[in-house]
């Protein structure tokens, strides 16, 4: 009962983070374009711009993500989630106070160094918290309905936003974002496991235990001592073939989905001349498909595994990115969106397979690693796709297809699917000697 508790406190300050940080969403890049190139629906420097910050961002969260959820795996979930809720307050209330081009430019540079505390922390931290609460049997489906409770904290941040003036937009959600740190830091309870430091008191009380008594009390979590280095994360990730593979498909995905993120709302406002309602619209329609089927359609699916649904989940991404890429009327971006059904299956799944394979002190370093290779992926997104886009996007494109960049994201992402099912593969054949040990075995 207490561990369910927890697991909804967890739930609201999810919910609450994920609603003040996609109110903002639909407004930004209307405000960005009226800050950097007032009265235009293309403009090279702010896709430019929104580059280099994801970037920036992607390079601080690639050093500071596994930092934060190895720090965790010592102190507790709870002590370092106080880290990205507060943070992130700072960049809201900027562009909450005024939107000209000086607090623009402010807000720009505060957004991109708390990114890189608030972007993959997070997300690590929640899902370690989840994998310390929740047995294996059912993490598949608790790391689902966490995604759709993140996804439906996106859903009201984005019709909330849908009502709302951008003057408005960002005192409310500067507010929302306090109440999601006031609540996490008064109801939200530390796991045992996520607080695997032992007390140097304890420490000196079983140095003279006897030895029976210590094999008879419970195994404690060694602490980890040091700073996570790089040799310890390519180790952890080197430390089974499901791992590695898991790490590759994580990169290219994500590679995909960054690139295709960054450039779509301006690919749309170029194409199709879509404004901050069309964009709350869309995003809406994103948001609820993504929630209903995480929270419902997922742990019905979930005895399936997780391989199988990464499979669905990846292919159904490559569908999304391919018919937005190719987007002939302004219906079509809608159509599209409702791929999102199935394609929200494998950011659970892959976070499932890997928790498994690492042990309860390794949960946050665990999760923090992959998080940190989505993160390298959206370092390398916009040195390689934000050329494409402001270049496909400007007067005097190469040729005539403003969405080749999207779909260059496509394929990135059909890379991930193909080498997914080279993982499944291997999982199946794991299984099937293991089960033909056991009959060698029983006869």
């Amino acid at each position: 009962m207490k561990e369910l508790a927890g697991m909804v406190h967890l739930f609201a300050c999810v919910f609450l983070f994920n609603l003040s940080a996609s109110m903002v969403i639909p407004a930004i890049t209307d405000v960005t374009l009226e800050a950097l190139c007032p009265g235009k629906d293309q403009c090279s420097l702010a896709i430019y711009l929104t580059g280099f910050h994801q970037a920036i961002t992607g390079l601080g969260t690639l050093l500071v993500t596994p930092l934060i959820g190895n720090l965790s795996d010592k102190y507790g979930r709870k002590a370092l989630l106080t880290l990205p809720m507060t943070i992130g307050i700072i960049p809201l209330a900027i562009l909450a106070y005024d939107r000209s081009t000086t607090f623009f430019y402010a807000y720009y540079v505060v957004k991109m160094f708390s990114g890189m505390f608030c972007e993959g922390s997070m997300q690590c931290l929640s899902l370690a918290y989840t994998a310390d609460t929740v047995n294996e049997r059912r993490r598949a489906s608790a790391f689902g309905v966490l995604s759709g409770v993140s996804m439906a904290g996106f859903v009201s941040g984005t019709i909330t936003a849908r009502f709302l003036s951008s003057s408005s937009t960002f005192g409310v959600s500067t507010i929302v974002a306090i109440i999601a740190a006031v609540y996490m830091r008064a109801f939200l309870a530390e796991t045992n496991r996520g607080a695997a430091a032992i007390d140097e008191s304890s420490q000196l009380l079983c140095a003279t235990c006897p030895a029976d008594a210590e094999a008879s009390s419970p195994p404690k979590l060694s602490p980890i001592r040091k700073v996570p280095s790089l040799k310890d994360m390519i180790s952890l990730l080197r430390s089974s073939l499901t791992m590695s593979r898991a790490a590759i498909v994580v990169f290219f995905n994500a590679l995909g989905e960054n690139s295709m993120q960054a450039s779509l709302l301006y690919f749309l406002k170029a194409q199709f001349h879509f404004n901050k309602d069309q964009f709350a619209d869309l995003l809406l329609i994103v948001g609820i498909a993504g929630a209903i089927s995480q929270l419902l359609l997922m742990p019905m699916l979930a005895p399936l595994g997780e391989e199988k649904l990464l499979n669905i989940g990846l292919l159904a991404g490559c569908a999304h990115v391919f018919l937005y890429s190719v987007a002939w009327s302004s219906w079509v971006p809608y159509l599209a969106s409702s791929f999102v059904v199935m394609s929200v299956f494998s950011h659970p799944c892959i976070r499932s397979i890997v928790s498994k394979k690492v042990g309860p002190d390794e949960q946050g370093m665990a999760q923090g690693c992959i998080t940190g290779i989505a993160s390298f992926a959206s370092i390398l997104s916009p040195l390689l796709f934000t050329p494409l886009t402001a270049s496909f996007l400007s007067d005097n494109p190469p040729f005539n297809f403003k969405g080749f960049s999207i779909m260059c994201s496509g394929f990135s992402m059909l890379a991930a699917f193909t080498l997914s099912i080279m993982m499944r593969d291997n999982a199946e054949l794991v299984s099937y000697y293991k089960h033909t040990d056991t009959i060698h075995a029983q006869v």
